[in-house]
């Protein structure tokens, strides 16, 4: 057998199975805080990109935003997706405690931490319009239209199997299989969204 060490920055993407059982054994504590800061900042990016927040803000709001306001909300994330995930976990024979699962949620981002290496000369490139609705000067040039096609395929590839990542990754730790770990997610979400739809369920009830 190969007892070779794995580069978790890249056999990630490959072996994110063998690469937590790696981590976990060696230091589940590895980086976790700085993945999952940075892994803010990219949501942040994503997030600007999809609302079109550049129609109302400047890019110079959106970067700082991003860089200051992002890893506050990856770490605030990792903690709060963590307590939801064993909570829930703990209902269909989850076994990773609080760590572990923190563990595999940061070292899952590591897709997303690549995809800087995308975002940089997209910023670059697109300037304003990567995060505008109307995009008139990149519809104005097939060089750039095709680059930010290109941009766009990459990303949403990057985001898909970041899933599959997460999913094998949350597996691992909790003992289930990677359709288990989607069940645990469900769940995780579904302690978020019934409540709020009950609350404005009431709310509308009442205000009939």
């Amino acid at each position: 057998m190969d007892t070779t060490p794995l580069n978790p920055w890249f056999s990630m993407w490959l072996h994110p199975r063998q690469t937590i059982r790696q981590i976990v054994r060696s230091n589940p504590e590895r980086l976790v805080l700085v993945l999952a800061a940075v892994g803010g900042i990219v949501q942040g990016l994503v997030n600007a990109e999809s609302k079109s927040s550049g129609d109302k803000e400047s890019l110079l709001s959106i970067l700082l935003f991003s860089l200051i306001l992002g890893p506050v909300g990856g770490i605030v994330g990792l903690w709060v997706g963590a307590s939801l995930l064993h909570w829930t976990g703990g209902w269909i024979g989850g076994q990773a405690d609080m760590r572990r699962i923190r563990t595999a949620i940061a070292w899952s981002q590591v897709p997303s931490i690549w995809s800087l290496f995308l975002w940089i000369p997209a910023l670059l490139l697109f300037g304003h319009e990567l995060f505008t609705a109307a995009t008139p000067v990149i519809d104005g040039s097939t060089l750039l239209s095709s680059l930010y096609l290109g941009f766009s395929v990459c990303t949403a590839i990057i985001a898909v199997w970041g899933i599959v990542i997460s999913l094998h990754a949350l597996g691992e730790v909790q003992g289930f299989s990677a359709w288990t770990a989607l069940l645990n997610g469900i769940l995780a979400m579904l302690v978020i969204i019934v409540p709020i739809l009950v609350v404005v369920g009431l709310a509308i009830a009442v205000g009939k």
